[in-house]
Order: C-alpha cells, then sequence, then structure tokens
C-alpha cells in the first residue's frame, strides 16, 4: 500500500527537511576562521546547555526502532513493551545521580576512555572494538533497514533507494559538524518527533472511537483488548519470554537500561558535552518525563492498529485500501505505516516528518559516536598518537563516512525480521551484561582488578552464548534435559551478569588479595549530593511510573 501524498504534506516534510539540513549546516561552520578541533567537533565544545541535552538524548534513543519496532510490539503484546520507556525514566536518575559526576569529573571524550583510566589500554581497546561492531552491524543496519521498511511501505519507494537517502541526509550535516550539528538539530528533530507522533495517535484512536475522540477511543481499544494492557505477562502469555512478568521489574531490563543509558557512547557523549553537571543532571530530567510519555506516540497507536484490523465494523468503515498490507501475526512491523495511510492530508507529512526525525536523528548520534571512538581509542591509540586537531577531526569524519557505508550495504540483508526492537535488545544482551558488570565494579569497588575486568568482560560472552542456546539444549539426548528450563532472553541477561561481577569478583580478591587497585575511584558522600531540584523532580518521576504500574499491573 503506497500512502497518497498530496502536495500539501510534500510541503510539510520538505520544510522539515530543509530546516534541519539549514540548521545543521549552519551550527556546523567554522567560526571566525578557526578550524574546528576534537573538543568542537566531538563535544560541542562542552557548551550544551540542560535542554539540548535532554531533547538529544530523546532523539537519539527514540528511533525507527521505537516507531516501527516498539509499535510493532504494541500489536503483537501490547502496553507491557512500554516497560522499556518507563523502566528507563528510573533508570536516568539512577545515571544522573550516580554515574554522570564521575565520568564529568575525569573529563573523558569516550566510555572507553573511562576504562582506560580505570583500567587499561587494553581493555579499552576490547571495548572500543565492542562497540564499534556493534553500533556498525547492529545499531545502525537495524535503523536504516527499519527507516527504509517504513519509506517503502508509506511511499512506495524502493526500500535500498530509501536507505541510501536517510544515509545521505544524516551523513549531510552529522559528518561534517559534529555532536554540535547533531545535538542542536535534535531539540528541533525532538519538536517533529513528539507533534507528529501525537498526531498519528490522536488520529488513530478517533478511528477507533468513529470521531468520538481520544478518550472514548482509549476507552475504546482498552474494553476490545484488555489483554493488551497488562504490565506484568504470566507464564501462560505467548510472549512471556520477551518480558517475563515480574522479572522485567527486578531482572533483565535493570541490565538493558542501566548498559544503555549509563554506558552506551552515543547517548552518554551529550551529556559528556554539557556545560556543567548541573546542566548535564537537569537533562537527564527533561529525558526523565519526556520518557513517560513516549509510550503515547510508539506502543498505543500499535494497540489501535490491533484493534482496529480485528474489527470487522471498522475495517470496513476504512474500505477496501485498508485491507492492503494489514499487519498480523508474523507482521507485526508494518502497524506504524499503515496506521499513516489513514491520515488527512497534511498531516500525513507531519507524521512523516516526525518518523524520518527519529530515524535521521538516531543515524546521526551513531555515526557521531562510532566516529568518535574510533578516532579517540583506535586511531590516536595506535595509528597516530600525535595528530593534530585538523587529522583527527577529518579521520572522524572519514571513519563515520566509512561506518555508514558498512551499515547501507548491511541494511537490506535484515529482511524478514518481525518485531525488529525485540530483536536489537536480545542480541545487543550479548555484549551488555559483560560490560555493565566491569563498569559496575570498576566505578563502585576499590578492589576491582585489570586482569579481572578482562577475563570478565571476554568470559561473558561464552557465558551469555551458554544461556541463549540454552542449557537445554546442552543437555539434550542426555536424558536430563527437563531439568534445564528455557530461560527468557531477560533473564539471561540478569544471570550473566551476576555471573560475571562473581567471576571479576573472585579473580581480583584472588590477585589483590584484598588490597584496593592502585586505579580504584575514591568515593564520598560529596561526589553524589545533588540538588533540590533534581531530588524532586526525580521523586515525581519515581511516583508516576509506580501509580502506572499500579493501574495497569495486570
Amino acid at each position: 500500500m503506497v500512502t497518497d501524498f498530496g502536495f500539501l504534506d510534500y510541503a510539510v516534510f520538505t520544510a522539515y527537511a530543509v530546516l534541519i539540513l539549514g540548521v545543521g549546516l549552519w551550527v556546523s561552520r567554522d567560526k571566525d576562521g578557526q578550524q574546528k578541533n576534537a573538543e568542537d567537533y566531538f563535544l560541542a565544545s562542552k557548551s550544551l546547555p540542560w535542554w539540548a541535552i535532554g531533547s538529544s538524548l530523546i532523539a537519539a534513543n527514540i528511533s525507527a526502532e521505537q516507531f516501527i519496532g516498539m509499535s510493532g510490539s504494541g500489536f503483537a503484546l501490547g502496553l507491557a513493551i512500554a516497560s522499556y520507556e518507563w523502566m528507563a525514566a528510573f533508570t536516568l536518575i539512577i545515571v544522573g545521580k550516580y554515574f554522570l559526576p564521575i565520568f564529568i569529573e575525569k573529563g573523558i571524550y569516550t566510555i572507553p576512555e573511562f576504562v582506560e583510566k580505570r583500567f587499561s589500554t587494553n581493555l579499552k581497546t576490547i571495548l572500543a572494538i565492542f562497540w564499534i561492531a556493534l553500533y556498525v552491524f547492529v545499531n545502525l543496519t537495524t535503523v536504516l533497514y527499519l527507516g527504509g521498511l517504513a519509506i517503502e511501505t508509506i511511499l512506495g519507494v524502493d526500500m535500498i533507494y530509501a536507505i541510501i537517502g536517510l544515509a545521505l541526509f544524516s551523513a549531510a550535516y552529522s559528518l561534517y559538524g559534529g555532536l554540535s550539528a547533531v545535538a542542536w538539530t535534535d531539540v528541533i528533530q525532538v519538536v517533529f518527533l513528539v507533534l507528529g507522533g501525537l498526531v498519528t495517535t490522536y488520529l488513530a484512536l478517533n478511528t477507533v472511537s468513529d470521531g468520538a475522540g481520544v478518550w472514548q477511543g482509549l476507552t475504546t481499544i482498552y474494553n476490545a483488548a484488555p489483554d493488551r494492557f497488562v504490565m506484568i505477562l504470566d507464564k501462560s502469555n505467548p510472549e512471556y519470554m520477551n518480558l517475563p512478568g515480574i522479572g522485567v521489574l527486578i531482572g533483565g531490563l535493570w541490565v538493558a537500561n542501566i548498559y544503555y543509558w549509563g554506558f552506551n557512547q552515543y547517548i552518554i557523549q551529550r551529556t559528556l558535552a554539557a556545560k556543567s553537571l548541573r546542566e548535564a543532571q537537569k537533562g537527564i530530567l527533561l529525558a526523565g518525563f519526556l520518557k513517560i510519555i513516549i509510550p503515547l506516540i510508539v506502543v498505543i497507536p500499535g494497540i489501535a492498529a490491533y484493534v482496529i484490523v480485528n474489527d470487522p465494523a471498522i475495517m470496513a468503515r476504512l474500505g477496501a485500501s485498508a485491507m492492503v498490507n494489514l499487519p498480523g501475526v508474523g507482521t507485526a512491523d508494518r502497524a506504524y505505516p499503515w496506521l499513516l495511510h489513514f491520515l488527512p492530508a497534511g498531516l500525513k507529512g507531519l507524521a512523516f516528518a516526525a518518523l524520518a526525525a527519529a530515524i535521521v536523528s538516531s543515524l546521526a548520534s551513531m555515526l557521531n559516536s562510532t566516529s568518535t571512538i574510533f578516532t579517540m581509542d583506535i586511531y590516536k591509540q595506535y595509528i597516530n598518537k600525535n595528530a593534530d586537531d585538523k587529522t583527527t577531526v577529518n579521520v572522524g569524519r572519514i571513519s563515520g563516512a566509512v561506518a555508514l557505508l558498512i551499515a547501507v550495504l548491511m541494511a537490506p540483508l535484515l529482511g524478514g525480521i518481525d518485531q525488529a526492537f525485540q530483536f536489537i535488545q536480545e542480541y545487543t544482551g550479548l555484549v551488555s551484561p559483560g560490560i555493565l558488570g566491569v563498569f559496575l565494579l570498576g566505578l563502585f569497588w576499590k578492589k576491582t582488578t585489570n586482569k579481572a575486568a578482562i577475563w570478565g568482560a571476554l568470559l561473558s560472552v561464552p557465558i551469555a552464548l551458554f544461556f541463549k542456546v540454552g542449557p537445554k539444549s546442552w543437555a539434550a539426548g542426555t536424558g536430563i534435559e527437563s531439568f534445564f528450563p528455557s530461560l527468557p532472553w531477560m533473564d539471561q541477561m540478569g544471570y550473566t551478569t551476576l555471573l560475571t561481577i562473581i567471576l571479576i569478583v573472585i579473580l581480583s580478591l584472588a590477585q589483590n588479595k584484598g588490597q584496593d587497585d592502585a586505579k580504584g575511584i575514591p568515593l564520598n558522600k560529596e561526589i553524589f549530593k545533588t540538588s533540590p531540584l533534581f531530588n524532586i523532580c526525580s521523586f515525581a518521576i519515581i511516583l508516576i511510573v509506580a501509580v502506572i504500574y499500579a493501574l495497569f499491573w495486570k
């Protein structure tokens, strides 16, 4: 099905594209004839205010994997997928209070650089390679694929051309201007993202209620599909293996969230570019509040699409065109693009601009962080230690372009993946538990040694693979396979993290005989002291999240 875009739709989308490129290129210019240095390019001159940080965090985070993937999961399993968003709001508070003070005090460019200061260059290199591979072959590739899928579905453009177009759009300003261009355009991207997303939600719910409004639409989809509004799934639910009940609140989801928001370069980089720690913490709070409303624009439309597809009366009202490319079992990721077909002229363009903003802003952020890690942690470490600022910035641009080219070539190979959001989380989970264990102990346990951290990071991957393949598979044919349960991948992440931490602790104690490591970080209460504003807003976020879970527990 190809959306009938009118002149007004193209005008709205063109205005968005021109605005983003114009602002991005204007911010990217060399000021007063001065050549950009490394801090200008990779950390936006450490000048970002709180509102730019908060907006950029959300723009970097929300992408096709949320608009397309999470809406698809909303269609397939319901509101439970929103735990990623609401638990993230809680996680951001932890990051702002306990992680940022240490990172900013160290004055780092990259997360691997922190690893070098706390542990060693060898471990830094191992993790830098981990992240570059993850960004190029999982994150960039999947965002391009989902974005291409959306454009193909909505406009009828062949996927490969859609992927190339998205890649060129994101590269046009991000590779030239660096983090400054990415962060300042993200402020605009978030406006389009939220506004366009809310428009889609409004019209989806209005369609369900036959013009009776949003509240009636919410009531209708709740009554029509109450099973889609259960936050904590029980074992009888077919999606339990993806979201394993209470384990979402006390298990592996914490691993995914703390790793992502606390130790993921393309997320944490904008906080490292803040004017000050207090400014970074205020930006974190803004992002936390925005995360609370994100399910309204990425999950609720998926649930609405589920109700529409399964209600013959609504489908009859929409006409024959609604029968083309229907989302369903195995094709849940069609839900959001399918909904856009029913928006009126002008609003189609706005909703499509919101989707494009989500895709392009994330691509730009991932590109910038990939080039930052390669340049600062690989190139300057092993290839040209004495590189001047001009060379460093140019290498950043070239490495970003190479990463994007690889992702463009890989993206079409992902065809056929259903619920891509879950796919990304599951495969990121192979490396994130080990990295999380290394960082938590490196930050908060002074006895952690370099050798123990290296072994922990390396051995966490086979441990994760053991759980992923499944103890049941390993025991097949032995007669004892029934004693090994099949574990949800989220629980696998939790167990992998615990085993990695235990392994690092044992090795550290054996090596240092219980003594503090020479590079251990001295901590005191003053480091984690936060302002009254941060404390009040944090309490408000926690309270809102608690109320949501109380309302939709089961």
